[in-house]
């Protein structure tokens, strides 16, 4: 399916997702077509989106204001799923770029997909996998943004000092595949296409790695190369370049 040239819904859950990263949003969103909307959700009155504030005109973004009725919960998801509904009945876009790290929009983004859309995702790595495989491909925001992520927050208690102990907040698991996985399932892909000759078509089996692990780029394992050169450079495996086409094999 091609994905260049496509009308986007883009939606943004601002209660979830930093105002830091907005301009690789953006700019990855544009990767894929025009971005028809551009709306971003939370509830306005509270301090902690101020910092969404000042991103808002420089990027041309509709704030959805969605009030907390419920303690808790993120607020903005209501209103974000029911603008997609609203959107996706218009006809007037046939992609969704949904931002978020929140499981609840799984639903969202299976719903969409049956109507025969284009639906791809940026979170964090702390995304669970349920809505990274939902996507037809899903971008980790915190392994694209060049700065350095903060360092976590550690209290320290002080009562004793010489017995002071360091309690750093616990780490969210992240849904980052890990790598021999990902070699795993690509030397069985390779092995399930090869062409009579001994090579498989590398077009072919990128779009199979894909669809199998939406979430998977090389950038997420400190590379950011093209996806042919990340495994070229790995010992199980060889590639062989022609004018036009390229072609991948398991190394024997």
């Amino acid at each position: 399916m091609e994905i260049k040239n496509k009308s986007i819904a883009l939606l943004i859950d601002a209660e979830n997702i930093s105002s830091n990263y907005i301009e690789i949003i953006i700019d990855e969103a544009n990767k894929y077509g025009t971005i028809n909307y551009r709306r971003v959700y939370g509830d306005w009155t509270t301090p902690q989106l101020n910092p969404w504030k000042t991103k808002i005109s420089e990027f041309g973004l509709t704030p959805v204001q969605q009030y907390a009725y419920t303690v808790g919960k993120n607020s903005s998801d209501f209103t974000l799923i029911i603008d997609a509904m609203d959107i996706l009945y218009s006809e007037k876009v046939n992609s969704f770029c949904i931002v978020s790290s929140d499981s609840d929009f799984t639903k969202l983004v299976t719903r969409l997909r049956e109507d025969n859309m284009f639906v791809f995702g940026m979170g964090e790595s702390k995304t669970p996998i349920s809505l990274v495989n939902s996507c037809e491909t899903f971008a980790y925001l915190d392994k694209m943004l060049k700065e350095a992520p903060k360092e976590e927050v550690v209290e320290v208690d002080v009562k004793d000092q010489k017995t002071q102990t360091a309690k750093t907040k616990t780490k969210p698991v992240s849904s980052i595949t890990p790598l021999r996985r990902i070699k795993q399932e690509l030397t069985n892909i390779i092995n399930a296409n090869l062409e009579d000759d001994g090579w498989a078509y590398w077009s072919l089996i990128a779009q199979l790695l894909q669809k199998k692990f939406p979430g998977f780029h090389p950038r997420n394992y400190g590379d950011n190369t093209r996806t042919l050169q990340f495994f070229e450079k790995m010992k199980e495996f060889e590639v062989k370049k022609e004018t036009t086409v390229s072609y991948i094999r398991n190394k024997k």
